[in-house]
């Protein structure tokens, strides 16, 4: 049976990456991101993807994407949980309350209207399960200075991960979530221009290709039930990880 995964942020980046590397491995694809082009463009290439343009903030247009792939594919066996958004870095009498509420209400609350909406269906469907990979990032461990924001709803993400991991289980339902550190994306390209780090100096950091996250994803959704990746960190060899030096 062809299986089904649904990805947010799908329009660019870490997200198109995974989406193609899904279609090529014969999985049916919901491509869920604000920018309708991109999706579309997809979409009319491969037969096995479906355009769900969608702002993951917005609930319920979060369930009427939802309700959508499900009336295409029948079920929906996977959701990749990936769309982010980052704003400038700043300390936190510096960041305006407008950042501070886009963040969460993408980064924390998209992700958790996503997650629910994923997780009604597969405890609802027959065959009941199926597998939630969250997004999380470096900055789930270990933050970079000056990004407050992004760090709290990355670390609410982990505590979102494990609970659903948790609360799955009488459902077949797995939670997993995955820590990317510079993949080589247009959100992540400052990387590797130079950054500040921890010692107050500014360095350029290595990136890695985003297709080997797209790599990662597929390997933890495609694991049988009875199987879990609980946390996975992706990264480029040389970042700043263990101290972020």
């Amino acid at each position: 049976m062809t299986r089904s995964i649904l990805i947010t942020g799908a329009s660019a980046g870490i997200g198109q990456a995974t989406a193609l590397r899904f279609l090529e491995a014969g999985w049916q694809v919901g491509l869920i991101a604000r920018r309708a082009e991109p999706l579309e463009d997809i979409a009319a290439a491969h037969p096995g993807a479906v355009s769900l343009p969608c702002d993951v903030a917005d609930p319920a247009a979060v369930d009427a994407a939802f309700a959508a792939a499900v009336a295409r594919f029948g079920r929906i066996d996977a959701l990749f949980n990936n769309a982010g958004i980052s704003r400038p870095a700043g300390l936190i009498d510096e960041i305006s309350l407008d950042d501070w509420h886009a963040t969460v209400s993408v980064n924390l609350n998209g992700m958790f209207y996503c997650a629910r909406a994923a997780f009604r269906q597969m405890r609802a469907q027959a065959p009941q399960g199926g597998r939630i990979i969250n997004n999380g990032s470096i900055s789930a461990h270990a933050p970079r200075p000056g990004s407050v924001a992004y760090t709290a709803t990355k670390h609410a993400i982990t505590g979102l991960t494990k609970t659903l991991s948790l609360d799955g289980r009488p459902f077949d339902i797995a939670c997993g979530q995955i820590d990317i550190g510079n993949a080589a994306t247009e959100m992540a390209a400052k990387m590797a221009k130079g950054v500040p780090q921890a010692d107050g100096s500014i360095r350029a950091e290595a990136m890695m290709d985003a297709r080997e996250v797209a790599e990662a994803v597929l390997h933890m959704a495609a694991l049988p039930l009875s199987t879990n990746v609980q946390f996975m960190t992706i990264m480029a060899t040389r970042m700043p990880f263990v101290g972020r030096g």
